[in-house]
């Protein structure tokens, strides 16, 4: 007996159909006519012969099309490239970011689910069509199995031989298997029709419809089209591709980085080519005498030689080695993506102590901001977002009820009046209001501020070794009410507008620079915003507003006109790094640079807080406050004492948008009314007196029914506006 292992020989004497039917469906392999390999067309088509879709599963380049390029696989290690180790628990399965991970996860099953369930009776009309197609080419294969298909060419192919005796043989044999193979085909219908009719008397429907469910997709699967799906895609997943080292040299190369035919001029790799935060990263050593002032001006073409956008490519400086940097290197556009809705939203209290949530980088990573102890400066052209980044800051700040506000923007935007619910301090614009002149509400917190400042800085050099272990302020001292030294956060937007008032900016830049060199240590946090920090006119205040601008130790700049507008911004030398915010595409908002933050300088797509957000957020800030009886100042009602008078301001303040003239005696009672402690024994002839000694004029105002000697708005904001211009 043969073993299983040997093959049968053929009996001459029998023709063998199913080889001879293998034979003549299997398609002929294509031949180079140059002699060169066979290339099998059928392993690159899929089923049916549909060609498969594999460009994106080659290398970018063909090898053979190319000088070979000495480099390092694409390989994923098990370590970081600086040796530090991964996380055990991935970021988005960590305690804190497990709720939005459940959430998002949840939100994509539920899209998912409405995206199929609208399409459903579409989806059952192409598996019953399919499904009919597959029945008829099921039948069609069994009838065409039963009558042997391709006998007619067997049959024409003896008789261009003129071989009778053979074409006789063949014929023989075609009538034999179809007669075998008919008595099969009615073996297999018999009892399949039988059983489906005893099936549909007795088998409840119930059970039979779910019987044909299977049968039905079985069907379908054979009916459908090459290529074709039932159930569509809800998320189109995107596509990239894949970079590897031959690439990454080749741009090198292009951008005259180095040359791979000279000795000492070739780019090499300090680690493996590996994925990281939706893109691939390495450490690349440029030739000796090259660093990374080089790669940081050559960005551009590195981005053209691996044909990817700019925003795409990523250069930071790695500190072992001037010539080595990191290239980062994103799938697609990582800046395009918002970063979100705040996580503020949830109006919980927060704990200034703790890093304030600011966005996310370029690889998706949550990036935070520790507020204590360090002055923040934003920069940026107009409607960039500078405004509201520092308002996010501010907002976290609101939802400590144990940290004090003061907000005062110099533009007067509504985007910073909700404040008024928990800020201790505020003023908008630079208009006279209710409240009193901006510039003077500004200027008397300042004066206050300097002196607390002085006065903790004296009182905590006083306090016992295990209170005050190290001489500073901690969180205990902070939140305990006894030692009366809360921590402050104090938000100044469009600040350049208090730095060009005349007179009094020189006392407003005095204090400023003074606070922003010594307050930090002391418990006082500056969150500062400008679309002008270049600086303001010459002289003292001038030099003054670039010392204080330059103070500030974290700076986030979105995007500026110039790299020079960037460096003033990020700090000198910023540029040099590779870090230039003009770099960055205007369609990108809220879109920017954090400098001094951390060892990195990410660039950041903060969180949005609008209008709205804001609202929310503050009203809950507010609560918090009561709740904890920390709500105080302006924001409990209570008014801003001020040191001096000015007469002319605070006549001007008393008129509304659209009275053009007051009597004296309603100017009297209403600044006995709204300034008591400056005005409550005033009279009509005492206000007419200083008034006019100022330079308004007294004249006849018609109101109510009444012609009074009175003053006009525009005469009072024509000797006011004359006031400035004077500096007095």
């Amino acid at each position: 007996m043969a073993s299983n292992n040997e093959q049968h020989e053929p009996d001459p004497g029998r023709f063998d159909w199913n080889r001879a039917e293998h034979d003549l469906n299997t398609p002929t392999p294509d031949v180079d006519p140059d002699g060169a390999d066979v290339v099998d067309l059928d392993a690159a088509r899929g089923r049916r012969g549909q060609v498969r879709d594999t460009s994106y599963e080659i290398e970018l380049d063909d090898p053979g099309a190319s000088t070979p390029l000495v480099g390092e696989l694409v390989d994923v290690p098990a370590m970081a490239p600086d040796g530090s180790r991964r996380p055990i628990i991935p970021t988005a399965l960590r305690r804190e970011n497990l709720r939005d991970t459940i959430t998002r996860f949840l939100g994509q099953v539920a899209y998912v689910s409405g995206f199929h369930a609208v399409r459903s009776p579409w989806y059952l009309l192409q598996a019953l069509w399919f499904a009919l197609r597959g029945l008829l080419r099921v039948v069609r294969m069994q009838l065409g199995w039963w009558w042997v298909r391709n006998h007619f060419a067997l049959l024409q192919h003896t008789a261009d031989a003129n071989d009778p005796h053979e074409w006789l043989k063949i014929h023989r044999e075609i009538k034999s298997t179809r007669l075998w193979r008919g008595i099969v085909l009615g073996i297999e219908i018999l009892p399949v029709t039988i059983g489906g009719f005893v099936a549909w008397a007795l088998v409840p429907r119930l059970y039979l419809y779910l019987a044909l469910v299977p049968a039905l997709l079985v069907l379908a699967h054979f009916g459908r089209p090459a290529g074709r799906t039932i159930i569509g895609t809800a998320i189109v997943a995107p596509r990239f591709r894949k970079l590897n080292s031959d690439v990454v040299l080749r741009a090198y190369y292009a951008a005259k980085l180095g040359d791979p035919d000279k000795d000492g001029q070739q780019i090499q790799f300090g680690s493996r080519m590996a994925r990281e935060g939706g893109g691939s990263h390495v450490l690349v050593d440029l030739p000796y005498g090259k660093g990374l002032d080089d790669a940081v001006k050559a960005r551009g073409a590195i981005a053209s030689g691996m044909d990817v956008a700019l925003s795409q490519v990523f250069i930071s400086r790695d500190p072992s080695s001037h010539r080595r940097h990191v290239l980062w290197v994103a799938d697609r556009d990582p800046l395009a993506l918002p970063a979100g809705r705040s996580p503020l939203l949830r109006c919980k209290p927060t704990d200034i102590w703790q890093p304030a949530p600011f966005g996310l980088d370029e690889r998706g990573n949550v990036v935070s901001v520790n507020l204590m102890w360090t002055s923040l400066l934003i920069g940026a052209q107009p409607r960039q977002g500078k405004t509201f980044a520092a308002r996010t800051l501010a907002l976290y700040a609101a939802l400590d009820p144990y940290t004090k506000l003061a907000v005062f923007d110099g533009g007067g935007k509504p985007d910073w009046r909700k404040f008024a619910l928990v800020a201790d301090y505020y003023a908008f614009g630079l208009a006279l209001t209710r409240d009193g002149d901006p510039a003077e509400i500004l200027v008397g917190f300042l004066r206050w501020l300097k002196a607390e400042v002085q006065d903790r800085y004296e009182r905590l050099s006083q306090l016992p070794v295990d209170v005050c272990p190290e001489g500073k302020l901690t969180r205990d001292i902070a939140r305990n009410p006894k030692f009366r030294m809360p921590v402050w956060l104090v938000a100044l937007d469009e600040f350049q507008e208090y730095f060009d008032l005349g007179e009094i900016s020189k006392e407003i830049a005095s204090l400023l620079v003074y606070l922003v060199k010594v307050a930090p240590a002391a418990g006082i946090i500056f969150v500062d915003a400008t679309q002008r920090p270049s600086g303001v006119g010459n002289g003292q205040v001038a030099s003054q507003f670039i010392s204080y601008r330059d103070n500030h130790q974290v700076r986030f700049a979105l995007r500026t006109g110039s790299w020079q507008v960037s460096d003033l911004v990020l700090g000198a030398g910023a540029n040099s790094e590779g870090f230039d915010s003009s770099t960055l595409l205007p369609t990108y908002k809220g879109v920017g640079m954090l400098r001094g933050a951390s060892d990195a300088t990410p660039t950041v797509r903060t969180y949005l807080a609008d209008q709205e957000d804001a609202e929310k957020i503050l009203i809950a800030a507010r609560k918090l406050r009561e709740h904890a009886g920390t709500l105080s100042g302006m924001a409990a009602g209570e008014s801003v004492a001020r040191e001096t008078r000015d007469v002319l301001a605070d006549v001007a303040s008393v008129f509304a948008a659209a009275e053009t003239g007051l009597h004296w005696t309603v100017i009297a009672a209403r600044l006995a009314d709204r300034i008591p402690e400056h005005y409550t024994d005033l009279t009509a002839d005492a206000i007419s007196a200083q008034a006019r000694a100022l330079g308004v004029p007294s004249k006849d105002v018609k109101r109510d029914g009444q012609n009074l000697k009175g003053a006009r708005a525009a005469d009072v904001r024509t000797v006011l506006e004359r006031r400035k211009a004077n500096g007095a």
